[in-house]
């Protein structure tokens, strides 16, 4: 007998390959459900770092499925700096273009005595030959995530599951499962690896029975958003400026048209006090009075922290993000940290899952983000609240002069940039083997 395309084959062949194909059809091939939940990798949070993930990974051939506990991408405004190594490592994905457009650039940022205005500015433009992006981007991280998800969407490789409450994680030798509820029902899915990207109260954290160790720092702090163009007040403002004032503190940060406002606690008052709309007020007067009352857009309290976690690896399940650390805000490092563990930790899977590296490269994942996240992250930003909440005005002064004296030298200025812009920690993480 004779096949179409032209080959010979004996009776006896062809009715075996003609019984083969009838088994395939009635009884399917049972390891095709294996061969699939192996190179599939389940990420719990759809926040910036578990998209970030996700857009790597997928963009790679990876088969990769999200799962939000919220219904929808919250429209969150706590993180809005990015900077210049963040938008070099998203700009491959076609998101770092769309944040430039919705956001405002900051070539240069400033910490600054009120209401004198003397200042020390640090120019980003230092490290234009570091990064193809020399300045910080002021810019929510609602657009980072709804940018990636649009792409995510079109991606054949990857389903993103809003509705998904993540309540545990369980694992094996060969593969890795995550517990969810969905309205009202519970499913479990299995893959070959779990990333927990679902933030400070990660159910992954706490499934795998990690202490979130360190501390919360004792104050409140409120964030106020207003509509207010303090730019034209006060003189030589720039778009990211901490702001030392009598007896406290506070930050002014420019995303699009309207400022964000850092009050920080008086030491002199509860927190209860000053949550009221008459302390509120009068903290925004105090930076640049005016007859009127300010209106304020929106008002969110926080309490900040520096933890981490012991480990970011336990067998097939990853952490990442505000899972793994968290720190003060004051220098924007937090958020911008965790896109730098997805994306390191993508490479790494990408190379085992595709390339034929060995599952032993994925311990590298840890060794050089937590040493960094530690020392270059948790550390600098701590280091920049102390600062910033120093109260002694000669202490203050000395600062100051200190920082001014960086600023006025540019070799000084260009290794403090290094690091206040990341790119110092992320070098140091690449020369772990």
């Amino acid at each position: 007998m004779r096949l179409p395309w032209g080959r010979k084959v004996g009776w006896g062949r062809l009715k075996c390959a003609i019984e083969i194909a009838y088994y395939l059809t009635i009884f399917p091939y049972r390891q095709s459900e294996n061969d699939m939940t192996n190179q599939e990798v389940l990420i719990a949070g759809a926040g910036p770092v578990g998209l970030s993930a996700a857009m790597a990974l997928a963009s790679a051939g990876i088969r990769v499925r999200v799962f939000e506990l919220e219904n929808q991408l919250i429209d969150d405004p706590r993180a809005t700096t990015f900077h210049p190594p963040t938008l070099d490592m998203l700009e491959p994905y076609g998101v770092s273009s769309v944040m430039v457009q919705k956001g405002i650039l900051c070539p240069h940022w400033q910490i600054r005595w009120h209401p004198s205005g003397e200042r020390a500015v640090f120019d980003v433009s230092v490290l234009q030959n570091d990064t193809k992006h020399p300045y910080r981007l002021q810019c929510e991280q609602t657009v980072l995530s709804q940018a990636l998800l649009d792409r995510l969407l079109t991606m054949p490789e990857v389903s993103v599951e809003f509705g998904a409450a993540v309540q545990q994680v369980s694992q094996d030798e060969t593969g890795a499962s995550v517990t969810f509820d969905r309205e009202g029902r519970t499913e479990t899915i299995r893959g070959a690896w779990v990333i927990g990207a679902d933030g400070a109260h990660s159910a992954v954290r706490k499934s795998l029975g990690l202490e979130f160790e360190g501390s919360v720092y004792p104050e409140t702090n409120l964030i106020a958003t207003v509509r207010f163009p303090f730019e034209d007040h006060l003189e030589g403002l720039s778009n990211v400026s901490y702001c030392w004032r009598d007896g406290g503190n506070f930050s002014l940060l420019r995303v699009r048209d309207v400022w964000r406002v850092a009050i920080y606690p008086l030491a002199d008052k509860t927190i209860e006090e000053q949550l009221t709309p008459e302390s509120i007020e009068a903290a925004l007067q105090h930076i640049v009075p005016q007859s009127q009352p300010y209106k304020v857009l929106a008002l969110r309290a926080y309490r900040a922290h520096q933890r981490m976690v012991s480990k970011y690896r336990v067998g097939r399940v990853f952490l990442a993000g505000d899972a793994a650390h968290l720190t003060s805000p004051t220098g924007g490092m937090g958020l911008n940290g965790g896109v730098h563990d997805a994306l390191n930790l993508a490479e790494k899977l990408i190379a085992v899952m595709r390339q034929g590296a060995p599952e032993s490269l994925l311990d590298r994942y840890e060794r050089q983000r937590r040493p960094v996240v530690q020392d270059a992250i948790i550390a600098q930003s701590h280091a920049n609240r102390a600062r910033m909440r120093e109260l002694d005005p000669e202490k203050r002064r000395a600062s100051l002069r200190a920082l001014q004296e960086i600023c006025a030298d540019r070799d000084k200025l260009y290794k403090h940039m290094l690091n206040t812009s990341m790119i110092s920690g992320l070098r140091q993480a690449a020369q772990v083997e």
